[in-house]
């Protein structure tokens, strides 16, 4: 190869370097971006590729990513006895840096028992993991999209995954609140409910409480809106929805179900799905709004609307966050499935009536802690609210690309008082519910 060739290659891979290392407070995970890369020789540093070692544990799945600098090509087969995956990346032959990576970012996962690399000369790097029994892996890889490069992704399953109904039975709740008979019933037999949805609840009177999804935005891979001092959007609503969980579960009459608890990529077909299983009687969806320039602030309302964005912000909002799974890493024949599966059944008027008169509460509430963006409820095709049976909104608590307002969402102080916010607007909607005698979420 001519030399200036290589000089220029190497020129390349140092400058990219330099972008990990200057943004490596931004700390994705547990990610470790070229650490020593400009340190190595130079048929180590040309072999390599390797940028990043991503883990994530969460309750249904703990994910593996490895992002590469080129396209991946790899094999997997698994072995039954001990149960065992091997994957075969060809792109790779720097199995050392491979092994450290992988070292500095695995926690304690009980699907995960060793993982093992080895170096291949002339065929690349293998990886082989020892698993628990009844592990199922998949394994696949996904094109560069923002702020990634090429991954392998493999996602691991236990044999029996969590379900949702049995986690919400198992949340403490405020009041003299007794537990579902139907979920009691659904617990022992392990049967899912027949139509999923807050028509299979019993009536609110007979103890059953009022359940609110609080679905925290983003997660894992996908770290959401970064702020201009390096804040995710993904660590801001998670703060905030358990400070809205703790707030609800102390209420009487209500209990709090969150389709994600900690810092894990879920889906968004899985998050309404999830809502759904647990026949919850609203869904309330948290972010932090994002724009390519910083003036705008406030925050604002969304429901589902399939006729047109209400503004050119709710469209360009809406495409970034239906972009999520595409950050978030997943499989097309997976996402297309699960968003087959939701629309089965389309938002009927009364949803769509009821999501408005929820999201009226939310806003005026939260125009009590902070400016709004715009007076009034706004609408766009936000996929993570389309739900059939369940009232959906989606709060944009602030613009988090607006300086001052990031350094607020930051702020544990100002996101109790955002989630008490939220807690009086949905106080309100349920006892508006009550004065109007409605029956979409009050009996079922």
């Amino acid at each position: 190869m001519p030399e200036q060739t290589v000089r220029r290659r190497l020129l390349q891979i140092a400058a990219r370097a330099g972008f990990a290392l200057g943004n490596a407070r931004l700390k994705l995970g547990q990610t470790l971006l070229f650490g020593g890369l400009l340190g190595l020789n130079l048929r180590d540093a040309w072999a390599a590729g390797l940028v990043a070692v991503r883990f994530w544990p969460g309750p249904d799945y703990s994910r593996l990513a490895i992002e590469i600098d080129a396209p991946i090509r790899a094999t997997e087969r698994t072995r039954a006895d001990p149960p065992e995956l091997i994957v075969d990346i060809a792109v790779l032959d720097s199995s050392s840096r491979l092994q450290a990576l992988l070292a500095a970012a695995l926690r304690p996962d009980p699907l995960v028992r060793t993982i093992w690399v080895q170096n291949r000369p002339g065929e690349g790097t293998r990886l082989r993991l020892a698993l628990a029994p009844g592990t199922r892996p998949e394994v696949f890889t996904l094109s560069p999209t923002r702020p990634y490069r090429h991954r392998l992704v493999i996602d691991l399953y236990p044999a029996q995954r969590p379900d949702p109904l049995e986690a919400l039975m198992r949340e403490p709740s405020g009041g003299s609140m007794q537990s579902d008979p139907l979920a009691r019933l659904l617990e022992r037999s392990g049967r899912a409910p027949s139509t999923p949805g807050r028509r299979n609840r019993p009536p609110l009177e007979r103890g059953t409480g009022f359940v609110v999804a609080i679905d925290a935005g983003h997660g894992g891979e996908d770290p959401g809106a970064i702020g201009p001092a390096g804040t995710y959007e993904k660590d801001v609503v998670l703060a905030i929805a358990r400070e809205l969980r703790s707030l609800v579960n102390a209420e009487p009459g209500m209990r709090a179900y969150m389709t994600r608890s900690g810092d894990y990529f879920v889906p968004l077909a899985s998050r309404v799905q999830r809502a759904r299983r647990v026949r919850a009687d609203i869904f309330v969806s948290i972010h932090a709004d994002a724009y390519p320039e910083p003036r705008p602030r406030g925050a604002s309302v969304y429901v589902l609307s399939e006729r047109g964005a209400s503004s050119t912000t709710a469209r360009w909002l809406a495409q970034r966050e239906n972009g999520s799974d595409e950050v978030g890493g997943v499989q097309i024949a997976h996402r297309d499935r699960e968003v087959r599966r939701i629309l089965l059944d389309l938002s009927t008027s009364a949803q769509v009536r009821e999501s408005n008169q929820l999201a009226t509460h939310l806003l005026a509430a939260l125009g009590q802690v902070g400016p709004l963006h715009k007076p009034r409820v706004e609408g766009a095709a936000f996929a993570v609210l389309r739900s059939p049976d369940m009232p959906s909104v989606l709060v944009e608590t602030a613009f988090i690309s607006n300086p001052a307002e990031e350094r607020r969402l930051a702020d544990p102080e100002h996101q109790q008082r955002i989630a008490r916010a939220m807690l009086a607007g949905i106080r309100s909607y349920r006892e508006s519910i009550t004065a109007r005698g409605s029956g979409l979420t009050a009996n079922g």
